[in-house]
């Protein structure tokens, strides 16, 4: 007996997805991708079976008859294989805990840290998985995310964990040690800059007119941090990367002026009963961000 002929699975979970929420905009946000993959995918399906599963008014999406009987096999569908695999992995993925964050996050903040969880926690497996991409719970079998914004982000439970703010660092070396002692005698100096923390607010705080510099530019805040370390110039930096670095003596701050970060940092999860790994994870956060580095 031949073997049916299966769509592709992407498709099958772009459709389904506009199927249950009966638009592609808000499948394209549930899946992470663009509202033009999800109809691309759900057109490919329609051509793939000869048949239209959505009516089209506009950027406005009905099931069709077709549609709404292939939506429910395929979510039954979908949910068995879901329940099978479940099934299979429960065991094994009990007591690991995979936490997706910032890799700049992750470099400075959590890693000198994690040894302490896993001391007081050995029955947990931890698994880091540092990202810059927003995450799909259960494709990415993340336990909890770490992000950095407002919370506002759509089906998922956000709990802020730390705000922060940005000021002038240099390493004690820089310059030979001759390091501004005035905001004003900054412009004296190369500054480090980075895609995520212009100079601009910080200038204006400090009551500088002054442009945004065209010194070295990096993508990431941990990036930025090792520059000045390394003496490359003087850095605007977010407390919370360089922390440890300033406790160290690798990193100074220059100056009292501080500006705000215009996010903060949430303990991001499945609108679900957190497993007992992580209310574990979640209770260390906290006693760590109170704790002396």
């Amino acid at each position: 007996m031949t073997e049916p002929r299966l769509p592709p699975l992407h498709a099958l979970r772009a459709f389904e997805a506009a199927a249950r929420l009966e638009s592609f905009s808000r499948a394209a946000d549930e899946l992470h991708v663009t509202h033009g993959a999800v109809s691309h995918q759900v057109r490919a399906l329609e051509g793939f079976l000869g048949a239209a599963l959505f009516a089209r008014n506009g950027r406005r999406v009905v099931l069709t008859a077709d549609g709404r009987v292939f939506a429910d096999r395929v979510r039954a569908a979908l949910r068995d294989i879901g329940e099978a695999a479940n099934s299979l992995r429960r065991p094994e993925r009990a007591n690991r805990l995979t936490v997706s964050l910032l890799p700049s996050f992750a470099a400075r903040w959590l890693m000198p840290r994690i040894g302490r969880f896993m001391a007081a926690h050995p029955e947990i497996t931890v698994n880091v998985h540092a990202s810059l991409e927003l995450v799909d719970f259960e494709r990415d079998e993340i336990d909890l995310a770490i992000r950095f914004g407002n919370g506002d982000w759509p089906r998922v439970e956000a709990e802020k964990f730390m705000d922060d703010e940005y000021f002038p660092v240099a390493s004690p070396r820089f310059n030979r040690g001759r390091l501004p002692t005035r905001p004003a005698e900054i412009a004296q100096f190369r500054l480090v800059t980075s895609d995520d923390e212009p100079w601009a607010p910080w200038f204006k705080a400090a009551g500088l007119k002054l442009a945004e510099p065209d010194g070295p530019l990096f993508s990431d805040s941990s990036m930025v941090v090792q520059a000045a370390i390394d003496g490359r110039g003087i850095a605007l930096v977010r407390r919370s990367i360089a922390e440890g670095d300033l406790a160290a003596g690798s990193l100074v701050r220059l100056f009292d002026v501080a500006i705000p970060a215009p996010g903060s940092y949430y303990l991001v999860r499945p609108k679900r009963p957190a497993p007992q790994k992580v209310l574990a994870f979640r209770a260390w956060m906290f006693a760590e961000k109170k704790r002396k580095r």
